[in-house]
């Protein structure tokens, strides 16, 4: 099922970062925690604000574009002890595992559609009741207002 992302945010008191998504036609989110350089790629990419100097994600799509080559879709496809895995899937046909939050970060600045199994989305995917809510509209509105640099410098 295709994903949305909505977003990153820090998760307090352990400091670590969480992408969300949630289904593009469902009701069900997918926090995935992710490491904080991540975190701020994938940040930066939702800001559409480039970076000084290409960041390792804006790299690989420089490179793809230079190759000819473009990402097609991502592909969350497995959790095995609280890990996620994905596939990148290229034009060419190409599939390569990687993380979901590269994958994510690199989604976000190539235009590729993010798809979740469904086997995944019903094992670790959660739906936030209506008296909810409105932590869901404070997170998109903490999500609007910050900026990568909170997340640190990214190497």
């Amino acid at each position: 099922m295709q994903m949305e992302v909505v977003g990153v945010r820090v998760e307090m008191p352990s400091n670590q970062p969480i992408v969300l998504l949630k289904e593009a036609h469902g009701e069900r989110y997918l926090p995935i925690w992710i490491g904080m350089t991540e975190a701020t790629a994938i940040a930066m990419a939702q800001a559409e604000e480039p970076p000084p100097r290409p960041l390792t994600h804006d790299l690989f799509r420089d490179v793809l574009d230079a190759l000819g080559v473009r990402l097609s879709t991502v592909n969350i496809v497995a959790l095995r002890d609280g890990i996620f895995f994905a596939d990148l899937v290229f034009s060419n046909g190409v599939e390569v595992s990687a993380r979901p939050s590269d994958s994510i970060a690199l989604a976000l600045r190539t235009g590729a559609r993010i798809f979740a199994s469904e086997d995944i989305v019903r094992e670790a995917g959660v739906i936030i009741p209506d008296d909810q809510e409105d932590e869901v509209e404070k997170f998109r509105e903490f999500l609007d207002t910050i900026t990568p640099e909170d997340f640190g410098r990214a190497g």
